[in-house]
């Protein structure tokens, strides 16, 4: 044989021939081809924004049937008719086509109008999201890269791919189904069958019916099997006679009746939604359970309350009434079988059940319970008391139901059967007169020596009937026959008894209570710090006048202490009355006579109610107690101002500027000058007042207001320059300075301060806050918020940045910047005004914004911005009560802080406004948030 032959015997047929169709190389073992991500591009989401602005059109094959035109009325709209087109029918001629080509025309000029700036839009958007996702590709570019240093050695030991699968999974086989007959699933329904539910029948007979009418016993199996033929034929039948029985034969109309069929579908629907082989467990148990120990009443009542849960109410009855013949003294037995038991049934039970047990509370009551008329009830307690004189339950339900008269009466007998019942013995008190009253308490405190209630009961009486005097002799004689008793003196429970007296009106009672009760068990250091905290605790529980009596106690024990006799006056300030004010504090000056405040909080009441020569004098006094106290000079020379007295306040301050001279009296006599438009003298004050205190920045921030009020910005500009050298770290004069270079165009300059001054005073928000409105009102919103983010990030937690950063914010981003800045400064008064304002008053919730300016306000009183941005809401949303309210809530807080509050405030043209007309001013400046 030759080599040629050998060769031509091993090539096989069909190499040089073409593929057959559908041939994929590989796929005889398992080599399939594959594709991978970087072949077909990255995932999408239906919302991500697509490489080409339009999608390509779809075209429609010219053999598509045209559809036809819906003119139904459903189709069509007043505005732009019917939803298709009138005239697709019609022939496309020479003059369609003339106003395709304009109309395409038009479309292509308006779409060049503002194309450049779309594409950049476009294009800024694709690169922002291209950065924020990017291709799959590209992030494995780098990988990609580094293939270029791969060998080729290595390239040839990559390892091939194999098929992995098994015989069986390269060659699945066919499942095979061969069809059941019936009889075997009948058998199976038949012995494996469950029900989860019982009908009336089954429940009345206890097993499950059957087709033909007979009754199967429960889990029992049928012995032959079922022809299903014959199940089909008779259901066929039943409901053939059903339809019949419901329909008319001779019209078809139906002869049913609506609510009764309703209600035979309402009977057959189960009460009892559990298991039903629980219900049948939870039987035998019980079952069980009374047969082992038929003496147990539980188990009487846990099986009829089974019974009743699963509807069968009749063998509930059964059930307990045999129980309660088991069981005939157990009261809860009896009690469970009159509550199953219908109305008279349910008397005659209870009538049954007092025989056995004549001495049960419970019983009476369960057949007073039953009876509808009083005269029946009042029978039956007076029968239960007969049977037991010494339950005071019963007493106090039987004296319930009697007029006055029979009730004492009928307590003067239960105090005799009940001796130490406290709660009788007040009631029957109660209803005595003055003089039988106190005979009564007196035999209560014989029999009952430990209880303090009665002890109180008989000084409110003795108040009540104006004995005074007998009150303090009552609460002492109390604590001693106590504590003779060996009873603990709680003091807690006995400030308690005097805030209830209070609210009852007995106040001399309650005042001695405290008098009596307020040093017992405190330490002698102790006692200042608590007597302190017990008024406060008084005075938010709204009892005034314990509070009241604390104080008191306390300052006769500690006179000299000025802290005492404060908080009592700002007690009586915000609690009392003018005169009950007054008087505490002639007795407070009169025992601390250098308390300053004091004396100032006496000339202002009186100035206040319009009595002007009375604040004279007390002032008059203060300076001869205080006589070079700045506080008292300033006072005097307000109360001679506001009265237009300008000459008495000018020689007064002269008098101040030579006896006590400080900045501040320096301050308030430029002020003086400056308000009454005496700029020359004000200047002269000012020259004198810098040069004797250069480190005063006021003085040198009024130096620069009073020039710029005269348009002098070079002299304005060196006094500020001046006091910057002086004041370095004077916030306020750094900000003069900024906003003068901005009026006058200096943007730059005005930048470089505020650098300058963060820079001098690190960590500063009013610097930062003031930096960012200049970008912004210069119209560089982008530099602003750089600066918002560097600011936030340098004062992490100042409410007034993060109030800015919101107001900065676009609408939909500002309830989340909002949040934020809530977990930062939950409870910065500034952050809740920009919340209210910008979360809840701009999308109108009239509510929510209503109850977050009620919590700024609450927060920081002295924030006059919160106040007018309160009450501009008001006077949009509100009605003419809650704007009166809120200004005078204002009017009390009297507010002296705030940007916009401070603007309008300190305005020289206002320098006499109070704080009722300050407010709407504040109110008409304040924007409309949006």
């Amino acid at each position: 044989m030759s080599v040629q032959s050998l060769v031509s015997r091993k090539k096989k047929s069909f190499i040089g021939l073409p593929a057959p169709l559908g041939y994929v190389p590989g796929l005889g073992r398992g080599a399939t081809g594959f594709t991978t991500r970087s072949d077909i591009g990255p995932a999408r989401d239906i919302d991500d924004i697509s490489d080409d602005r339009h999608a390509p059109p779809v075209k429609k094959s010219k053999n598509d049937e045209e559809e036809e035109e819906d003119l139904n009325e459903a189709n069509f709209d007043e505005f732009a008719g019917y939803g298709g087109s009138l005239c697709s029918k019609d022939p496309y001629d020479k003059d369609d086509e003339e106003a395709d080509a304009i109309y395409e025309a038009v479309d292509k000029r308006m779409d060049e109008k503002r194309r450049e700036r779309r594409e950049i839009k476009l294009k800024e958007e694709l690169e922002k999201y291209r950065q924020e996702r990017p291709k799959i590709q590209q992030q494995f570019s780098d990988l990609k890269r580094d293939l270029a240093d791969v060998t080729v050695d290595d390239w040839l030991n990559l390892p091939e791919v194999g098929d992995a699968r098994t015989k069986k999974q390269r060659n699945p086989r066919a499942e095979k189904f061969t069809p059941v007959p019936d009889s075997m699933l009948a058998r199976a329904a038949a012995s494996t069958g469950t029900s989860n539910s019982l009908s009336d029948r089954d429940q009345k007979y206890g097993g499950h019916s059957s087709t033909f009418g007979a009754i199967t016993p429960l889990g029992g199996t049928t012995t032959s099997d079922i022809d299903m033929k014959k199940i089909g034929q008779a259901r066929n039948t039943l409901m053939d006679i059903k339809l019949t029985q419901v329909s008319d034969s001779v019209s078809g109309q139906t002869v049913m009746d609506p609510k009764g069929y309703l209600t035979d579908l309402q009977s057959m629907l189960p009460s009892h939604g559990g298991d039903i082989n629980d219900v049948k467990k939870a039987r035998l148990l019980l079952k069980s359970v009374r047969e082992t120990n038929p003496k147990h009443p539980p188990a009487w009542i846990a099986s009829a309350r089974l019974e009743e849960v699963t509807g069968k109410v009749q063998a509930a009855r059964n059930l307990i009434m045999k129980g309660c013949e088991e069981c005939p003294k157990s009261e809860d037995a009896w009690l469970e079988a009159a509550r199953l038991m219908p109305g008279d049934q349910g008397k005659a039970i209870v009538a049954q059940a007092v025989r056995h047990l004549p001495s049960s509370v419970r019983l009476w009551i369960k057949a007073s319970d039953l009876e509808n008329e009083l005269k029946p009830k009042k029978r039956v307690f007076r029968k239960a008391l007969e049977h037991i004189p010494n339950s005071v339950k019963l007493w106090k339900m039987a004296v319930e139901l009697e007029d006055e008269v029979d009730a004492r009466i009928m307590l003067s007998r239960a105090v005799e059967c009940c001796p130490t019942s406290v709660e009788l013995w007040l009631a029957l008190a109660r209803l005595e007169t003055y003089e039988n009253a106190r005979k009564v308490l007196n035999k209560a405190r014989e029999n009952i020596p430990t209880d303090r209630q009665i002890w109180i009961t008989a000084a409110k009486l003795e108040e009540a009937n104006g004995n005074i005097q007998m009150v303090e002799k009552i609460i002492d004689r109390a604590l001693n026959s106590l504590r003779a008793n060996m009873v603990e003196v709680n003091r807690e429970q006995w400030i308690k008894d005097g805030e209830d007296c209070e609210k009852s009106g007995s106040i001399i009672t309650c005042q001695a209570i405290i008098r009596s009760i307020i040093s017992v068990g405190i330490e002698e250091e102790d006692r200042k710090h608590t007597w302190m905290e017990d008024a406060e605790s008084c005075a938010v529980n709204g009892a005034y006048e314990c509070a009241r009596a604390i104080y008191a106690f306390a300052l006769t024990e500690f006179p000299s202490k000025k802290s005492i006799w404060l908080r009592a006056a700002y007690f009586e300030k915000s609690h009392g009355t003018r005169e009950s004010l007054e008087s505490l504090l002639q007795r407070a000056v009169a025992h601390c006579p250098k308390a300053e405040v004091l004396w100032l909080m006496g000339a202002k009441s009186k100035w206040l109610a319009g009595d002007v020569p009375a604040a004279r004098s007390i002032l008059a006094l203060a300076f001869q107690a205080n006589p070079n106290s700045e506080e008292i000079w300033l006072a005097a020379v307000k109360l001679e101002s506001e009265n237009n007295e300008f000459e008495r306040a000018r020689r007064l301050l002269q008098k101040a500027r030579a006896s006590a001279p400080t900045a501040r009296v320096m301050m308030k006599s430029v002020k003086l000058e400056w308000c009454l438009g005496e700029i020359k003298n004000a200047n002269t004050l000012l020259d004198e007042a810098v040069k004797h205190y250069p480190d005063f920045p006021k003085l040198w921030m009024m130096k620069g207001q009073i020039a710029e009020q005269q348009g002098k910005s070079s002299e304005a500009r060196e006094a500020y320059s001046l006091g910057l050298k002086k004041c370095p770290k004077a916030i306020p004069l750094w900000l003069l300075t900024s906003r003068l270079e901005e009026k006058s165009g200096q943007l730059i300059k005005a930048r470089s301060i505020l650098e300058k001054a963060r820079l001098k005073n690190p960590q500063q928000s009013h610097l930062w806050l003031e930096a960012v409105r200049v970008e912004n009102r210069g119209s560089l919103k982008n530099i602003a918020q750089t600066l918002m983010a560097r600011a936030i990030q340098d004062c992490p937690n100042a409410g007034i940045l993060w109030a800015e950063s919101i107001f900065m914010e676009p609408r939909p981003q500002r309830k989340t910047k909002s949040v934020d800045a809530l977990k930062r400064c939950e409870h910065d008064p500034h952050v809740l005004l920009a919340a209210a304002k910008f979360i809840f008053w701009a999308e109108r919730k009239v509510n929510k914004a209503r109850e977050w300016f009620n919590r700024t306000v609450r927060i920081d009183p002295d924030l006059g911005d919160a106040w007018a941005y309160y009450y501009k809401f008001e006077l949009q949303h509100g009605n003419e009560e809650s704007q009166n309210n809120v200004l005078t809530r204002c009017v009390n807080a009297d507010p002296r802080h705030g940007e916009k509050w401070c603007h309008v405030s300190k305005d020289i043209k206002n320098w006499r406004l109070r704080t009722e007309q300050i407010l709407p001013l504040v109110a008409d400046l304040a924007a409309l948030p949006t």
